[in-house]
């Protein structure tokens, strides 16, 4: 496996493999099992895998945790070798944003609600750096985890408007055993803090046996949210959604016979915030109908 920290090197290896496809997983590091089964299926998918890790400061704020988010590049590497990745991006904050550095890849309108509501500047942030990253390693398939559901949705939007000659795969979301979303920033928490974060998919799976009783009412799903969020002395909820899952539009009142919906949310455990989501189709979307 090569590790290489600047841009002629990934060139030279693309290069190198001619027409060879390449699978490429981009990260911010600390990785976890989430992060390995997107390698794992690039691998099964492509002659060739590369992963990035690059903790992106663009896409934090000026009061969330880049200084915190957690970073251990050699446990990462050796992961990485385990799987039978072929190249290791690892840049530098200046290789990707030089002194010079004035450009952006800005998506409006499925960045304006949910994450982008709280956190305006996170959008434009990963898709200026995905965009780099897609132009830098040329991948034939690019791979996301459905937990980030609106940066899934959102780097999709900037593929086709842009017209970049990959596809993007997204695969399902992996958990520990007790429900919780696997996630870099689990880290943070401790003791009672991880009991307490299961409340998350406990809220999704409320909200889930509605839908399966045929519930369609959007104010009902995300009320069998809140109240199960609000039973756990823990959680402080930043927002609960139902929404349509191309668009991320709130849903208001009845959704659309044979329509699908995107349950998702931002809780707080102590002072680390956690997302997680579930992406439930509706009839139009069942495979063979």
């Amino acid at each position: 496996m090569e590790v290489v920290s600047d841009i002629a090197s990934v060139r030279a290896l693309r290069r190198h493999y001619g027409d060879a496809t390449l699978g490429f997983v981009p990260t911010m590091g600390y990785l976890h099992e989430g992060h390995l089964e997107l390698v794992r299926r690039a691998r099964r998918e492509n002659d060739r895998v590369a992963v990035s890790i690059f903790v992106n400061p663009t896409q934090f704020g000026p009061t969330e945790d880049l200084s915190r988010y957690p970073r251990d590049l050699e446990r990462d590497l050796a992961l990485l070798r385990g799987e039978g990745v072929d190249f290791v991006f690892a840049p530098g904050d200046g290789v990707i944003y030089p002194p010079d550095f004035q450009s952006s890849a800005l998506v409006r309108g499925v960045t304006q609600p949910l994450e982008g509501a709280r956190r305006p500047t996170h959008f434009e942030g990963v898709t200026t750096v995905v965009a780099k990253l897609f132009n830098i390693v040329r991948p034939t398939r690019a791979y996301f985890g459905q937990k980030d559901a609106q940066q899934v949705v959102v780097v999709r939007q900037m593929a086709r408007d842009l017209n970049f000659d990959l596809d993007v795969i997204v695969c399902p979301t992996v958990r520990e055993p007790d429900g919780l979303a696997m996630s870099s920033r689990n880290k943070y928490l401790e003791g009672d803090q991880r009991r307490a974060a299961t409340v998350l998919n406990r809220a999704l799976r409320a909200a889930e046996r509605l839908w399966n009783e045929d519930t369609r009412d959007s104010e009902a799903l995300r009320a069998a949210m809140r109240d199960t969020l609000a039973a756990e002395p823990l959680a402080r909820v930043d927002y609960v959604s139902a929404a349509d899952p191309q668009t991320l539009a709130e849903y208001e009142g009845a959704i659309p016979a044979g329509a699908g919906v995107l349950l998702s949310m931002a809780v707080f455990i102590g002072r680390t915030r956690l997302i997680d989501n579930f992406n439930l189709a509706g009839a139009a979307e069942q495979p063979g109908e």
